[in-house]
């Protein structure tokens, strides 16, 4: 079987999500179970990193979108530096994503430009930098066996790797920066929370948000084009009656998943579909320009009627203004 980076993909790629702090600065509320744009916070970073071979969450196991393993630093809460190290033993691939649980904005495509600044340079790590230039050590991809060599040269000089910072780690690194002030956004705190579901809301930003829940809701992986889907929407919704929008993208997505529920699958069913609500369309309006010409015609003719009625009898000629059937009258009292 082909490699995903044989097939023009991202290199393979194990990844580690740290997911069991104890955010404090969010009065100890869960925070990968928080909400935004209706996904919690670790499924939206389970989403992101989807291409990984083997994903692993350091945490306590909870229900997520997709499957993922589990593993846990000893003691539980012993800092990013000990999580990790817990973490990396369940993986095997030469090159491995570490992630935070707390990035509402972060897209598979940042991982991919993580792994392809990686891959160019002889680098041992390509992490993100925020709006402020800071490293976002949580937000990178890293060569497995560096990470190794650096959790051991900690354990060893430390005697453990709990409560060390993460700097400490990455500072015998070789690395490369990518600059992204939005995916490398973190949530630490409500305004955080506040500020990122306020932006997925944006007009430039919520309908891609909401296909990627229903995605994640209904556990899709398909790319959906949204521009065909809209454009057959409206023409349903002119061309037929508005309430056809709705159930005919409903019928296209049912045929296409009867026909194997691939991109082009979906493709072929909505050609299918607005082509005929284009003929549909089309029909309306021979029918209402056939109904305007017989109007038409109609407003033209004599009013047979009209021509056909006698004219009343005129006063001036002697004769009575009265109906030809009309009786005399004969009551006696009668002038």
């Amino acid at each position: 079987m082909p490699s995903v980076q044989d097939v023009g993909g991202p290199v393979a790629h194990d990844a580690v999500v740290l997911a069991g702090g104890g955010a404090r600065r969010l009065g100890g509320a869960d925070k990968p179970g928080v909400r935004v744009g209706g996904r919690a916070l670790l499924d939206r970073v389970l989403g992101a990193c989807s291409e990984a071979g083997a994903t692993v969450v350091v945490a306590d196991p909870r229900p997520t979108a997709r499957p993922v393993r589990w593993a846990r630093e000893n003691p539980p809460g012993a800092g990013p530096v000990a999580a990790l190290g817990a973490g990396l033993r369940h993986t095997t691939a030469d090159t491995v994503v570490v992630l935070s649980a707390d990035l509402p904005f972060l897209a598979a495509d940042t991982v991919r430009r993580l792994l392809a600044a990686l891959e160019g340079q002889d680098a041992e790590g390509a992490l993100l930098t925020d709006a402020d230039g800071r490293d976002q050590p949580l937000v990178a991809a890293y060569r497995t066996f560096a990470l190794r060599r650096e959790l051991a040269a900690l354990g060893e000089e430390h005697g453990g790797l709990a409560g060390l910072p993460l700097r400490r780690l990455t500072a015998g690194l070789d690395l490369t920066r990518v600059p992204d002030p939005v995916a490398s956004f973190d949530c630490d705190t409500w305004d955080d929370i506040a500020t990122a579901r306020a932006r997925i809301r944006e007009h430039g930003h919520v309908l891609d948000e909401w296909i990627s829940a229903v995605k994640d809701e209904l556990g899709i992986d398909l790319d959906v084009d949204t521009g065909v889907l809209l454009d057959l929407a409206r023409d349903a919704a002119h061309g037929v009656a508005r309430p056809a929008a709705p159930l005919t993208t409903f019928l296209v997505g049912y045929a296409a998943g009867q026909a194997g529920g691939s991109p082009e699958a979906v493709a072929e069913a909505a050609r299918k579909a607005t082509a005929l609500a284009i003929r549909w369309a089309d029909e309306t309006g021979e029918a209402a320009t056939s109904a305007d010409k017989s109007a038409d015609k109609s407003a033209e003719k004599p009013d047979g009627n009209a021509a056909a009625a006698s004219p009343a009898a005129d006063p001036a000629d002697g004769q009575p203004d009265v109906a030809p059937d009309a009786t005399p009258d004969t009551r006696p009292d009668a002038g």
